[in-house]
């Protein structure tokens, strides 16, 4: 950053030059516009730069979808969601895996989490954490009526773990099942799939990423002292909104983002007011507008 604002300084210092030249020698401004240009650029990466200032901002992460109010539509509005996240992952060339998917009884799913190993991937989607909120004539309504239906979305930073974070045995309930859901590739289907139920704080993590029950439950247990450093560093601070942010149940006036199909389309985040028409590219992954303007919303709220 520091680097950068010395070119900036070299740049402007360049043009000023340009311009006295110009005003000496009626120049045309046209014989100095790349310089101008190239400042213009300078400014545009200093201000994105600075939008990611939190200490978690450079991590990997894991993103968590889970099924809230609204029964079957509920399940089939956290599969959309799960669909959008991999596709905006994929656009991006974010390196994911999935690490738990879980099947919904007629449609859809109940939960999934997707483990995210890329630069800034926590600082990306940190602006999805929250309730998700989903307006349409529902598919599965044979009377073809309006449904609202809801999906709550986390994400976690993948921190490195203080050695002092110990889990004992007596600490956990493991439980073993068989992995469901359409997961190809990145889902294993044997008997493997672990989730780890921490007793005393109630988190609940899963994995079944690997083929190998111990690589699962390894894998979960990592997840797991994240969640619980994070629970520890909100207890002894008291910054649970600045580290985790509201944590709340998936239903009605608690969302952070609408998605509307009818009467009309639009998507609107509540805290960027940001909206876009056009549902069908943001269902199909493209949300970085929603990205970047909770960036600019959350760097503002530092500087209020």
């Amino acid at each position: 950053m520091i680097s950068s604002l010395e070119d900036l300084e070299a740049n402007l210092s360049d043009i000023k030059e340009l311009i006295v030249i110009t005003g000496e020698e009626n120049l045309n401004e046209n014989d100095f516009i790349d310089e101008i240009k190239n400042f213009e650029v300078m400014i545009e990466e200093i201000e994105n730069e600075a939008l990611y200032f939190g200490e978690y901002d450079d991590l990997n992460a894991v993103i968590s979808i889970n099924a809230g109010a609204g029964g079957v539509d509920a399940h089939d509005w956290a599969e959309m969601l799960f669909r959008m996240y991999t596709r905006f992952l994929s656009s991006q060339d974010m390196k994911y895996q999935i690490e738990e998917i879980s099947q919904g009884e007629e449609a859809g799913i109940k939960s999934a989490s997707i483990r995210v190993d890329s630069y800034r991937a926590y600082a990306t989607l940190e602006s999805e954490r929250g309730v998700h909120r989903l307006v349409r004539i529902s598919p599965f309504d044979s009377n073809k009526r309006r449904h609202t239906s809801f999906a709550g979305v986390d994400v976690v930073p993948l921190i490195e773990h203080n050695e002092d974070i110990v889990i004992q045995d007596d600490e956990i309930r493991v439980d073993v099942y068989r992995s469901s859901g359409a997961g190809g590739q990145h889902v294993n289907t044997t008997d493997s799939a672990v989730r780890i139920t921490h007793i005393e704080s109630g988190l609940v993590v899963a994995c079944q990423a690997e083929r190998s029950q111990l690589q699962n439950k390894n894998r979960a247990l990592e997840l797991l002292k994240t969640k619980l450093i994070l629970k520890q560093k909100e207890e002894e601070l008291l910054k649970i909104n600045n580290i985790r942010g509201d944590q709340h149940e998936a239903g009605w006036g608690r969302q952070i983002r609408s998605y509307v199909m009818q009467p009309y389309q639009q998507v609107k985040d509540a805290r960027s007011n940001t909206e876009v028409g056009n549902i069908s590219n943001v269902l199909d992954g493209d949300i970085s507008v929603f990205i970047k303007e909770y960036l600019k919303w959350r760097r503002q709220g530092i500087n209020d």
